[in-house]
Parts: C-alpha cells; structure tokens; sequence
C-alpha cells in the first residue's frame, strides 16, 4: 500500500457492487475476483492506465486550451513537480483498482535544454518509480519514446531526413528503453506518430523506410545488450497528422516487420480509434493480427465515426468490447500485452473526479464485453456455423486442394462433377444470435 493517499481524499477505493447499485463510484460488471473461463477478470484484461492522458493531458482542442483541473500540478519543468504527479498517479491507481500503467519517457519527466539534463531528469523519476512499483505492487505494462511532440520532430524521428535528428531519435529509444527495463517493463511500444509523409514531392520513401528498420533493428540488438525479456510492440495508426503513416494498419505493419526481417521480434499494439481511421473495423485489425501470430497488446479507447480525427473516447460500445474480448479468448488471453486505456476525458469533463467517472465506465464495458464474448462462446451456434460453412475444406476435394494439387487435377475434378451448388452465407441469421446475448 502507499505511505499516504492526500490528493483524491474525497474518493473511496471504487468498490464491486454489482448491477443494481446506483453508485457512480463503484463497479456494476468489472469484479476483479470473478472467474470467467477459469480465469479472473483482472487476469484477462490485465488493465493498465495510461499516463500521458491521466496526469498529462490538459483536455486542450484545435480551438481550445486545456480545461482539467490539476491542483496538485504546478505546471513547472521541475523533477519535484514530476515527482508529485506519479505520486498522484499511483494513488490514482491505487483507488481504482489498476495493476498496470504505460508511460512516454516525456510524460513522466520533463525534456529539458539538453540532453544529458533530459536523461537525468528521466533516471531521477524513474527511480522514484521503482519505489512507488515496490510499495504498492503496480507494474509497468509498456514503456516508450515520444518522438513526435518536439520541433525536432516535425518531420519524423526514425524516418527524418535530417540523419543528426535520426541520431537524436536514437538516442532517446536508448534511454526509455533504459527506463522500462529498470521499471521491470513488461513491453516496449514503438509508435510513429510523425514517422511517415505529407507530400511524396519532397520524400524518399525507400530510404525512409530503410532507415526505420535499421532503428529498429538498433533496438533488437540492445534489447539483447541489456538484457531485457519485455516483448517489442509497434502500433498500427494510418495518418493525423501526417497524410500517411507507414505504420498505417495491420497488414502494413506485419508486411514491413516481415519486409526488413524483423517479425520474429515484434507483435502489434493495437488501438480501436485507429483502427477506425484506417477504415477497418477493430475486430479486423485484431483478426489480422491474430492470424499472423503478432496480436501483443490492445489501446483500448473508441472513436466517433463522425470525426476523421483521433478523439480517444472512453470505450462504451458494447459492441465494440463483445468483439475485442471474443478475439481475446480466441487467442487464449495476453501474455505481456494488456488493456491499456488510451483514453482522454472529453473536455467538458474536467474536474479530477471525471478520471474515476471515465475509468470505471470503461472498465465496466469490457467486463460486460468479456461477459457476453464466454456466453457467445458456451452458446456456440456461432462458431458451429463458422465451422460448417468452410466443411467443404475438411474432406473431399477441399482436402486435396488443402493439401497440395495442381490444375489438371482440379480441371478433370469439375468436368466430372460439374456446376457447385453453394450454401447461404446467413448473415443475418447470425446477427440475430448475436443480438441474444445482448
């Protein structure tokens, strides 16, 4: 437990009180303890915060600055001011019930004038880090580099052209990397927030490409140098701000890792709100990931089909949860990976209590998510459907092809068995069932 709790002294430690409370500071589904599956809810979601949007984030707009209260902030560059704020954080953590949290190096720790005072800066917080881990119990899910955020970075970090602001980039991967490893992280994400293009007229994709490849392969190879066993993660967004990201979904992701022989040391963080972006749904992104063997970890957040840009909502949709929880049980639960709430509060909601608010409501969605995902599970009409519309593979003609067969064979195949007959694909039928459990 933390030494003391000063900072939310008016909200309890958020409590299980089930479906029927009308309590706004308790749980209605997420019961830590509860076994789904033979497994607890708190194992299956492996929930982590994210730090950036808990103690970072001022609730600021295109066309508004910051709303959110912070009276424990005084908004100075200072290693004390950034001491306070993870205090504030783990018993953030603390009272509502989260095991895991996920940091940028530039959340945590002020970027001050160079770089040495910025990496100092960076080892004096994460020591106070490592304490607040040991008292506590809290672990770090995943650690990373905001490499998008600085001028420096108008133009990307690993894909620059400037080769000394690549240098910088590097640099910065060393020393977060150095941090997560020492917090015991259980992963490190890269994400490209500036790594891609505006206008091909002045970009070099090839060797943009090449040179993020090459700084990844420059953290496999320090990876080993240190020692750390956290898995590497890289996370899908297709574009904002740039016109496009070279990480810009699944499949482009899986196909760069397997282009500059890297997949054997990477796995997918996968976010709904980009997912959306890119123009897929979130189960195809999972799926695709899945089906690669590379699904890592979840952002779990939505977005509104009615903004092109990246909102970061708290997940309600419960939809949207059903779907992600279904492809988690699919894949037998995370390892290192986790649900990590890439989630802002909306501007309106500014005063600290809406971090509790927002939390618990989220936390809430995924439970009736993993809920309703076992139930479609144990009901199985679902996937008996799956399994027969594909039977035709299973035996006959399907198995010879499965198995390897050539032209002439298949030609002979239909001159004696003529026209396919073929089955309804009942979707709706589907739908329907699904609705069931709803």
């Amino acid at each position: 437990m933390l030494a003391a709790m000063a900072y939310f002294p008016d909200i309890p430690t958020i409590p299980f009180e089930g479906p029927s409370s009308k309590n706004p500071l308790a749980f209605k589904h997420y019961n830590p303890d509860e076994l789904i599956e033979g497994k607890s809810m708190r194992d299956h979601f492996r929930f982590g915060a994210a730090y950036w949007h808990v103690m970072r984030n001022g609730l600021s707009d295109p066309f508004g600055g910051p709303t959110a209260v912070m009276p424990w902030d005084d908004y100075s560059d200072s290693v004390d001011n950034a001491k306070k704020r993870a205090d504030v954080f783990f018993e953030f953590l603390e009272k509502i019930g989260i095991d895991y949290y996920c940091f940028h190096d530039r959340d945590i720790a002020p970027e001050l004038d160079d770089f040495a005072a910025s990496t100092k800066a960076l080892e004096d917080v994460v020591d106070h880090l490592e304490g607040l881990q040991q008292s506590s119990g809290r672990k770090l899910l995943w650690g990373t580099a905001c490499l998008f955020a600085h001028p420096r970075y108008s133009q990307g970090a690993g894909t620059s052209p400037d080769a000394r602001v690549f240098a910088y980039g590097a640099a910065q991967v060393k020393a977060a990397m150095d941090a997560t490893h020492k917090l015991n992280g259980e992963g490190y994400t890269f994400w490209g927030g500036r790594e891609g293009y505006a206008s091909l007229l002045n970009t070099d994709m090839k060797r943009e490409l090449d040179h993020l490849a090459a700084l990844l392969h420059m953290a496999v190879d320090y990876k080993k140098k240190i020692g750390f066993e956290g898995q590497f993660y890289i996370e899908p967004k297709p574009r904002e701000p740039s016109t496009h990201q070279y990480d810009s979904d699944s499949a482009a992701c899986l196909n760069f890792l397997r282009e500059y022989d890297l997949i054997d040391h990477f796995k997918l963080n996968i976010e709904t709100n980009h997912a959306t972006l890119a123009g897929h749904t979130m189960q195809h992104e999972l799926t695709v990931a899945m089906s690669a063997g590379a699904l890592g970890s979840i952002d779990a957040n939505q977005g509104d089909t009615l903004l092109g840009w990246d909102t970061d909502q708290f997940p309600s949709d419960l939809y949207g949860t059903t779907q992600v929880m279904l492809k988690v049980l699919e894949m037998g639960g995370f390892t290192t990976g986790g649900l990590n709430f890439d989630a802002k509060r909306r501007r309106e909601s500014h005063e600290p209590i809406d971090l509790f608010y927002a939390h618990i409501g989220g936390m809430d969605a995924f439970a009736r998510g993993l809920k309703i995902a076992a139930a479609i599970r144990a009901d199985g009409r679902i996937a008996e459907a799956l399994t027969n519309r594909y039977k035709s593979w299973d035996s006959g003609i399907g198995a010879t092809i499965e198995g390897g067969t050539d032209l002439d064979t298949l030609d002979q195949w239909v001159r004696q068995n003529g026209e396919p007959v073929i089955n309804s694909g009942r979707q709706e039928l589907l739908e329907n069932i699904l609705n069931e459990h709803f």
